[in-house]
């Protein structure tokens, strides 16, 4: 509670706090607090693991691959190890679920054949 008492003193307060169902975030105390600064509260559903799964993934590869094996020396070292990490995560790490491709070669691949189509339909006009 005093984190949230701090957050909206130095940042004022959110539209929207979302929070899954845990204790902690459904106590009186919690949802009063949070509703005194005219904050809507909204609660993932009972069981809703798969909200957060993509997430819960990349987190489990970043510290696996990167967080775990480098003991940064300051916030600093560990802001470009984290940099660094994701430039390769999303240019040169193959992803099973993306059949071995890279996150930028099929995003950008996708935005080029979308680009290229539209340009065709916009000359067929």
């Amino acid at each position: 509670m005093e984190a949230v008492e701090e957050v909206v003193h130095r940042h004022g307060s959110p539209g929207i706090f979302n929070t899954d169902q845990g204790s902690q975030f459904t106590s009186s105390e919690f949802i009063s607090l949070i509703q005194g600064h005219g904050i809507q509260v909204s609660m993932d559903g009972q069981g809703r693991w798969v909200d957060n799964v993509l997430v819960e993934r990349l987190w489990k590869s970043v510290k696996d691959e990167e967080v775990y094996l480098h003991a940064y020396d300051s916030v600093a070292h560990a802001r470009q190890g984290l940099h660094r990490y994701f430039q390769f995560y999303n240019q040169r790490r193959p992803h099973s679920s993306l059949d071995g491709k890279t996150p930028d070669s099929v995003y950008f691949k996708f935005y080029f054949v979308r680009f290229i189509y539209l340009i065709i339909i916009n000359k067929l006009r």
